[in-house]
């Protein structure tokens, strides 16, 4: 039935789905007051109590923008983005190593893909749903053509190496709460997260280059731009430091766009078994 819903409103245009979608996020935010909590408190956490109106609206056409992005057909989809920066890809593979895309939570992150992958084969993790009813629709619509999905799992992290060994690219939403084992404490707009370690290990054990890549949501439905910028990390880091490192650069993303970061995803949460971030740093002081 969902899978209906979203190829139906697959037909609507853009700009009407976005509509649809402010709207829709306004009334969550005002019938919800936990996620009204969570998104305020993440905005001022973050210094951008003043995006708080846009965001709201923001949130909505992120969800209602979903059928169009995973149901329309792949030639409405990419000739609604623009590229910027394209030539930092070029310069990436003519390195000869594998790609490591980090995209945070930002814009349409779910459309970043499909664009990379259009030109490239792509291999993008991604978390299992909970509810079986929504993997059909999640995972049918994401493996799109030279788009594999690996799960989050050691088999999943185990394929990923493996693409970029062969010197391919794969696609990481570096600020993924993790679960306990998989990550480190790291600030994140000056408040301790649980940040997956994993894009520095992979991109450390290969020599892959890192892109970061973000596709902004243009004004009234117009379509997307698709930023696309080159970092690198330091060598010999810990695993914390490389953490600290990512963070950094995906709050420089967000600062360029704070409107439309999902202020409500539960970034700050403590994984299951995992110690809170002062009793982490007491244990590791003592070691």
């Amino acid at each position: 039935m969902l899978v209906l819903l979203f190829r139906l409103l697959s037909f609507l245009p853009l700009p009407v789905l976005h509509a649809i979608g402010a709207a829709l996020g306004w009334i969550v935010y005002l019938s919800s007051p936990r996620y009204r909590q969570r998104l305020k408190g993440n905005l001022a956490q973050a210094g951008f109590g003043e995006h708080l109106h846009a965001a709201v609206g923001e949130a909505g056409k992120s969800a209602l923008e979903l059928p169009f992005i995973w149901c329309a057909s792949p030639d409405r989809v990419l000739n609604k983005v623009r590229i910027e920066n394209w030539n930092v890809i070029d310069e990436a593979l003519a390195a000869g190593n594998g790609i490591v895309f980090l995209t945070p939570h930002l814009g349409c992150f779910e459309v970043s893909a499909q664009i990379a992958a259009a030109r490239m084969p792509l291999t993008v993790l991604y978390r299992p749903p909970k509810q079986a009813a929504l993997k059909p629709l999640i995972e049918d619509a994401r493996a799109r053509h030279n788009l594999a999905l690996a799960p989050a799992n050691l088999a999943g992290v185990r394929s990923l190496f493996k693409v970029l060994k062969r010197n391919g690219a794969i696609g990481l939403l570096p600020d993924q709460v993790p679960q306990n084992g998989e990550g480190v404490w790291a600030d994140f707009f000056g408040k301790p997260a649980y940040t997956m370690t994993l894009p520095g290990k992979l991109a450390q054990m290969t020599k892959a280059t890192i892109v970061l890549a973000f596709a902004e949501r243009l004004p009234r439905g117009r379509g997307y731009v698709l930023h696309l910028s080159s970092f690198a990390l330091e060598e010999n880091l810990s695993p914390e430091q490389q953490a600290s490192a990512i963070n950094g650069a995906m709050e420089r993303l967000i600062a360029q766009c704070p409107s439309q970061y999902l202020w409500s995803y539960n970034h700050y949460k403590r994984p299951s078994g995992v110690a809170a971030p002062t009793a982490a740093a007491d244990a590791g002081e003592k070691e």
